[in-house]
């Protein structure tokens, strides 16, 4: 079921005091949720030794909820240097963090490299030539090609723009040996938002047996392997919950029988992002405006600048009216004041009446929502607000402002005058 009944139930007696106190729109978030979410994912893997959850900065990339998750023991895989810098300034640094990057550059590998560190995950072999030092572990992230179907979302690997080949794999570890590289690891990401927790199973599975190829060949005893992330959460009503003590079983089984076969066994690594804070916040916004065309459209405070899925994906976020849930519905469409007609939160829902100023709650906002905000048209991304276990309420972000639309503005002038007979 979308958002949780206790986040609901937490957060339906405070809203009408949150959006009197700070205002619509904003994305809020629930911290007894994620503390609960991240001590299940912990418990389900404590028979791996070694096991370790590197979140997904890109999901939520917001200082106070990292800290949160960095106070339940988890690492943090980023893939840019702003997101490096996040998780350093929150004390995380060396083995905290994974930096998952592709079509990286030079100066993105100095950052990640320097004396704060992190766990290289290279996406080419090419790579392993441009790095400006060496470091002491190295990690490839794989992409199987047509040995693998990637799920419905991410779709075939053979067209997939990341990773290393299975013909260059074992290349890319020998080149890494030959350079003096002693400490291994593997990554690979197959899936997003996907819900049969077999294929997570069959994805640690793949790894294993990669490793035992490579240690065959090349002697190498690796480090971990990382499964990756995409753990999905039911966004609509009635779809079942990803099955995490089955995932976490059938990855301990195949952990168990690797070590019993080969005397040895990685640490076990996954990224997941959306599964740790996705079902944990909501997008609560006001009605402003009601429109009858050849639809009825109800109008809102925010826009797809402030959640991008549904309009780019066409993905469902469930929504309910504060207070109305049991009235008579019909059908309609939610949007914002885009320029876009895509802009649309929900398209032809069955919902209650609204009047201006009822408040709108568009669930499961905690992963990919502010994240992937923009500012075409002029928008203006929202606060983000932290619901704590005490029951009060901390902005964790403010909302942008015109101030900072037009920061990039100001600056130093620069120009470059017609140049006849330019040779570089």
């Amino acid at each position: 079921m979308p958002m949780s009944a206790q986040f609901k139930n937490r957060l339906a007696p405070l809203l009408p005091q949150i959006v009197h106190t700070f205002g619509t729109p904003f994305h809020i978030y629930d911290e007894t949720g994620i503390n609960q979410t991240c001590d299940e994912l912990n418990t389900a893997f404590e028979k791996i030794d070694g096991f370790k959850e590197y979140f997904a900065v890109k999901a939520l990339p917001n200082p106070s909820i990292m800290t949160l998750l960095k106070n339940k023991g988890f690492g943090f895989d980023c893939s840019s240097t702003p997101e490096i810098t996040l998780s350093r300034n929150i004390g995380s640094q060396g083995k905290d963090i994974m930096f998952t990057s592709n079509n990286t550059s030079t100066q993105q590998f100095k950052t990640a490299l320097n004396k704060e560190g992190c766990i290289l995950n290279l996406d080419d072999i090419s790579l392993i030539s441009k790095l400006p030092e060496i470091p002491e572990l190295i990690c490839f992230r794989y992409n199987p090609g047509s040995r693998r179907n990637g799920n419905k979302i991410i779709g075939n690997p053979m067209e997939s723009k990341y990773g290393v080949t299975h013909d260059q794999i074992v290349a890319a570890y020998k080149k890494s040996m030959d350079l003096g590289i002693k400490r291994f690891g593997i990554h690979t990401m197959l899936a997003s938002n996907e819900l049969d927790y077999t294929y997570m199973v069959e994805t640690c599975d793949m790894l294993l047996a990669i490793i035992k190829e490579v240690h065959g060949k090349l002697g190498i005893q690796f480090d971990f392997i990382n499964i990756g992330g995409g753990l999905g959460i039911p966004y609509t009503p009635n779809t079942p919950e990803f099955d995490l003590s089955a995932m976490a079983a059938g990855i301990t089984r195949s952990f168990r029988a690797f070590k019993k076969q080969n005397g040895w066994a990685p640490k076990l690594y996954m990224e997941s992002g959306r599964f740790i804070t996705g079902p944990h916040g909501a997008l609560v916004t006001s009605v402003i405006n009601h429109k009858k065309t050849y639809r009825d459209y109800v109008g809102v405070d925010t826009s797809m600048s402030a959640l991008m899925r549904p309009g780019m994906y066409e993905a469902y976020h469930h929504i309910h009216i504060h207070n109305k849930e049991d009235a008579p519905t019909k059908k309609v469409d939610v949007v914002g004041a885009l320029c876009e007609n895509n802009d649309k939160f929900a398209v032809q829902r069955d919902l209650p009446a609204t009047v201006e100023g009822d408040i709108l709650v568009i669930h499961d906002t905690g992963a990919h929502g502010h994240a992937m905000g923009f500012n075409y048209n002029g928008q203006l991304r929202p606060k983000e607000l932290l619901l704590r276990k005490d029951l009060g309420v901390e902005l964790i972000r403010r909302a942008e402002t015109m101030d900072d639309y037009f920061t990039t503005l100001n600056f130093d002038r620069k120009t470059m005058g017609p140049v006849s007979n330019f040779h570089p």
